[in-house]
């Protein structure tokens, strides 16, 4: 049944956001998608660390942050839905059906390939790129059938909710890459 849900999500099938809005016993599957997701995502990111470990802890700590974005984002729409448009949502179906919505991120993976194949990295990145843009479109299906609004209402909405989540991810990179970049010149200063 999961994977009846993800491909109708690839596909772009309105009927599964419905489904998965009003099924309470999938937000638990939500955020598991969005958890092994990000995960996944920020493997394919941080493949190219000059070492394992900066791998694995850039993995975990991008994992946390995405969670923590996808979290504030579906909050985001949900408010804005009702607050501006006077949608009747919650915040755990803007989890569901953004959740589901999430698969496109999986796309992300693929970065691997070019950590162990460099000259993929010119096929990856354009992927990657449609699969954000894809993403996108599905969290404006997703947000459509959650939020039960016109396309410009819909449009206003996804846009704001992603521009939050985007911020945040930016802002927890640019804060976490300027502690490793002080921390690698303490260690450096130390040992010099």
């Amino acid at each position: 049944m999961l994977m009846d849900r993800i491909i109708k999500a690839f596909t772009f099938k309105r009927e599964v956001y419905a489904e998965v809005e009003h099924d309470t016993s999938f937000t638990g599957t939500a955020w598991t998608l969005v958890v092994v997701i990000a995960f996944l995502n920020s493997l394919g990111s941080y493949a190219v660390a000059e070492s394992t470990t900066g791998w694995i802890v850039g993995s975990l700590v991008g994992t946390v942050v995405t969670v923590i974005g996808f979290a504030v984002g579906a909050w985001v729409i949900a408010w804005l839905g009702k607050a501006m448009f006077q949608a009747e949502v919650s915040f755990d179906e803007m989890v569901r059906t953004l959740g589901l919505a999430y698969v496109w991120n999986g796309v992300g993976v693929l970065g691997v390939l070019g950590a162990f194949v460099p000259f993929l990295a010119c096929i990856l990145a354009p992927l990657s790129c449609l699969a954000a843009i894809m993403g996108l479109v599905s969290w404006f299906v997703a947000t459509q059938e959650a939020l039960d609004l016109d396309t410009g209402s819909t449009a206003i909405t996804v846009i704001v909710g992603w521009v939050v989540t985007f911020i945040i991810s930016a802002g927890a990179g640019l804060i976490l890459g300027l502690l490793g970049f002080a921390g690698s010149s303490i260690l450096s200063g130390l040992t010099g």
